[in-house]
Order: C-alpha cells, then sequence, then structure tokens
C-alpha cells in the first residue's frame, strides 16, 4: 500500500477522533447546505472539505495538495503526491458510489468502455442512526475487482429513459472491494446531536470588523 493514508488506521487516538468528531462535521455540513429541510448538493464539497482537513491535521499542509488540474477528473487530492479519490454515500446499503456525472447516454457507454480506476479511494459511509465507516480502498484492490468482475458488474450504467445521475460503481463490486483484505475500515456510528447553527452567523460577524481590506 504505497499511501501514507493507512497511517491513519494505526494511530489510535485518530481513529478514537474521527470516529467521534466525522459525524458531527458531517452534520453541520448538511446544515450549512440545506434549505427549506433539503440538503443541497453542495454537501459534497463540504464533505471532501472536511475530509482533506482531516488529512492536513494529520500529515501537515505543505504534504498536501489541492490544486488538482480538471483533466483529474477521479482524483480529488494528493497526499505526499499520491493521488486520492474522496467519494461519499448515504445509507445503510453499500450502493451509489459515483464514478462519473453525466446526463449523457453515449458519454456514459464510453466512460464503460474506457474506464480503468486511476488512483486509491476514500470512502465515507453515512449512515444516520446506524453503523457507516471510513473506507481505504486501495488502487490495486480496484483494479483486481475490476479485473475479476467484469465491466459490466463493476460499472452500473443508468437506465435508459430515466433522468440519469452519473455512472455508479455496481452494488457487487462494492461489496468486492470494501470486504477485500487490503481494505482498511474505520467502524463509525453515526449518530446526530442537537446544534444550534446560525448560517448567517459568521457573515454578520464579518460585516461587523472594522478593518477594511
Amino acid at each position: 500500500m504505497p499511501t501514507r493514508f493507512i497511517e491513519v488506521f494505526d494511530d489510535e487516538a485518530l481513529v478514537r477522533k474521527i470516529q467521534r468528531r466525522l459525524p458531527y462535521l458531517f452534520q453541520l455540513a448538511e446544515l450549512e447546505s440545506s434549505r427549506a429541510g433539503k440538503v443541497g448538493m453542495e454537501v459534497g464539497s463540504l464533505r471532501e472539505q472536511i475530509i482533506i482537513a482531516l488529512l492536513i491535521y494529520k500529515f501537515g499542509e505543505e504534504n498536501i495538495d489541492t490544486n488538482i488540474p480538471i483533466t483529474q477528473p477521479e482524483v480529488d487530492v494528493k497526499l505526499f503526491g499520491e493521488p486520492l479519490s474522496i467519494k461519499t454515500i448515504t445509507g445503510s446499503g453499500l450502493s451509489g458510489v459515483k464514478l462519473i456525472w453525466t446526463v449523457d447516454a453515449q458519454k456514459a457507454e464510453d466512460f464503460k468502455r474506457n474506464y480503468n480506476p486511476s488512483c486509491d479511494m476514500l470512502l465515507i459511509q453515512i449512515n444516520w442512526g446506524g453503523e457507516g465507516g471510513l473506507y481505504y480502498i486501495p488502487l490495486n484492490v480496484q483494479s483486481k475487482c475490476l479485473d475479476e468482475l467484469g465491466r459490466d458488474k463493476y460499472i452500473k450504467l443508468p437506465k435508459v429513459g430515466t433522468n440519469p445521475r452519473g455512472v455508479e460503481i455496481g452494488k457487487e463490486a462494492l461489496g468486492f472491494l470494501v470486504n477485500d483484505p487490503q481494505t482498511k475500515k474505520i467502524s463509525i456510528i453515526w449518530r446526530k446531536i442537537n446544534i444550534k447553527f446560525n448560517p448567517y452567523k459568521r457573515w454578520v460577524e464579518l460585516w461587523e470588523e472594522e478593518n477594511e481590506t
């Protein structure tokens, strides 16, 4: 396993902090991106920022690269120069992990035909009121899964005639990935707490600052 991220799993104090703090931080992200009780799509970017902040906290800002070109759509961050993909899913079942967002059926078919995993994956399963986890899935495990199951089982295309939300990892493939012996997992119990949240408070405080910029 080339990535330094596996050091997280050997840091018992950090593992306990992740188990305790990640649900709280993701709950804040949902509150910040909610409108009229509905969680907006921007929550994905906030969750990604929270995970990158974890990497900075553990390894130092100088070892994290977030300046990723758009030509590398699978890569969200680099840790010590090693690319990582950050993905989140919500629910008790392991399904719905997006490989690419597209509404074009032909692009989806082209993607399926040409896709090969290119980097390690961090997968966060959010399961409010139950157990989920943070998984580290190495690149070689993804490649092995694709080779053994084949593209038809590894890659799930959106149904024709529906409103497609993207190309996903198949349910059987995802089970293969998370249960592989090389995959690492931190189990997390996802409990919500009462949070008094005001999305305008920090912006009001910035308006109140006297210093001009």
